[in-house]
């Protein structure tokens, strides 16, 4: 296979060629030549010649959620890779909230070998406690052995502090790495809307900034306690950038990401009920969203993840508080971050937060753009408007509120793994 990309600006803060304009070949896999103007010697497969055409090495994801093993129906690693690799993503990590749960190797091995020659990288996450129960400890030596890259419950917050402390010192003797989701339970009841004026304008029960952290709180102290890194999940909260912040100050080994769709919207989306609105942790507010946006510059927030959350259409078309949360994001995280953030941050900075960082935290090398290395390429477009149609979703699941949302900027194709994907604009 060869392809020839044609006046592509290279995006790739690290590299020499970082903002220059090069005709770039790939053949059977391998960036054989990168210049000004390449002339072909032959035929080529594919030539990508695009309106402001960019080039950087493929996104990678923190925590995305299939369904498979278990709940294929509304997710199964073959849709969840093709949403993936229709969003810019090249490497995925999966969470272990399937049924039965990644709780042990043999999980891990058939998530690995199920995903193995696709064109998307998938590393498993193992869970923390068995079952993701929250009572004992899962086999995470184990795992890590089979191939897990990290360990979480998922979305289920680990309420036993004794838990989460033991389970910290425990990967610390084997390099292991601890993802948690800050959700105090005993504080969030039954919410399902962030607690303040639209909670109350909705007649919804609150979910308060402090069942989030409280968490934060709880967790860096159990990460300075056991002097072992800890990874906290999809913030929401300004006082929770607060924590991090004054926490890396004083050495304690603590990371966090956000979600790229809570950088957009707040809870006054939920004013007419939509239940595509309905995530978790919730929409907050600006000053949230401000803080978030502060933290993600200097650096407290070291990754925007997709939080892809597949959701059947029983469970969505429900009165707001039945019906379940998540949104389905691996196809728009990257666009939504173009459309709404390109303002505030340099496309390197979004790259660093949704490619190379991520990568960084798993320990997963990181692509390279330059002559005589396999192409792990990200093709697209940060200006060019276009509509997301619902035909063009290709999870099994179909919760997002995206639907004829006109984005600026969007994904082109991905090589990856020696494979070419073509995306919506392509």
């Amino acid at each position: 296979m060869r392809i020839l990309i044609r006046k592509a600006k290279i995006v790739h803060a690290n590299s020499t060629l970082n903002g220059t304009v090069k005709d770039i070949l790939v053949e059977q896999g391998i960036i054989t030549k990168i210049h000004e103007e390449i002339k072909l010697d032959g035929d080529v497969d594919f030539i990508v010649e695009e309106e402001d055409l960019h080039v950087s090495i493929g996104l990678c994801d923190l925590g995305a959620t299939f369904g498979e093993p278990g709940i294929e129906t509304k997710e199964d690693i073959d849709s969840g890779i093709e949403a993936a690799v229709k969003g810019g993503y090249s490497c995925v990590a999966i969470m272990p909230n399937t049924n039965p749960t990644v709780s042990n190797r043999s999980y891990v091995e058939y998530i690995l070998n199920k995903a193995k020659g696709k064109p998307v990288k998938i590393y498993p996450l193992g869970s923390v406690s068995q079952e993701t129960k929250g009572e004992e400890l899962a086999e995470m030596y184990d795992m890590k052995q089979a191939g897990a890259v990290a360990f979480t419950d998922g979305k289920k917050a680990i309420q036993n502090a004794h838990l989460l402390s033991r389970a910290l010192l425990y990967t610390k003797s084997f390099d292991g790495l601890v993802m948690t989701f800050a959700n105090d339970k005993q504080i969030n009841h039954k919410g399902v809307v962030n607690e303040g004026e639209m909670s109350t304008h909705l007649g919804l029960e609150g979910i308060p900034h402090l069942a989030e952290e409280l968490q934060v709180a709880r967790d860096i102290y159990l990460a300075e306690y056991n002097n072992s890194p800890i990874h906290i999940r999809t913030l929401s909260s300004k006082k929770s950038v607060d924590l991090i912040r004054e926490a890396q100050k004083k050495g304690v080994r603590v990371t966090a990401d956000v979600a790229a769709h809570q950088l957009v919207f707040t809870d006054e989306s939920l004013s007419d009920f939509d239940t595509h609105y309905k995530v978790l942790p919730p929409y907050r507010t600006l000053q949230d969203i401000d803080a978030l946006k502060q933290g993600i510059k200097e650096g407290v927030i070291s990754s925007i993840v997709s939080d892809h959350t597949p959701v059947e259409v029983e469970d969505k078309e429900k009165e707001f508080d039945l019906a379940s949360f998540g949104i389905i994001n691996l196809q728009t995280a990257f666009p939504l971050m173009l459309t709404h953030l390109s303002s505030e941050f340099s496309l390197e900075e979004l790259i660093d937060k949704m490619a190379i960082q991520p990568r960084k935290l798993l320990k997963i090398a990181v692509p390279e753009i330059k002559e005589g290395v396999e192409a792990d390429l990200l093709l697209f477009s940060p200006t060019k408007k276009w509509r997301f149609k619902e035909k063009d979703i290709v999870s099994k699941s179909k919760n997002t509120p995206f639907v004829n949302t006109e984005f600026v900027g969007g994904v082109y194709g991905l090589l990856s793994n020696r494979k070419f994907t073509k995306s919506v604009l392509l």
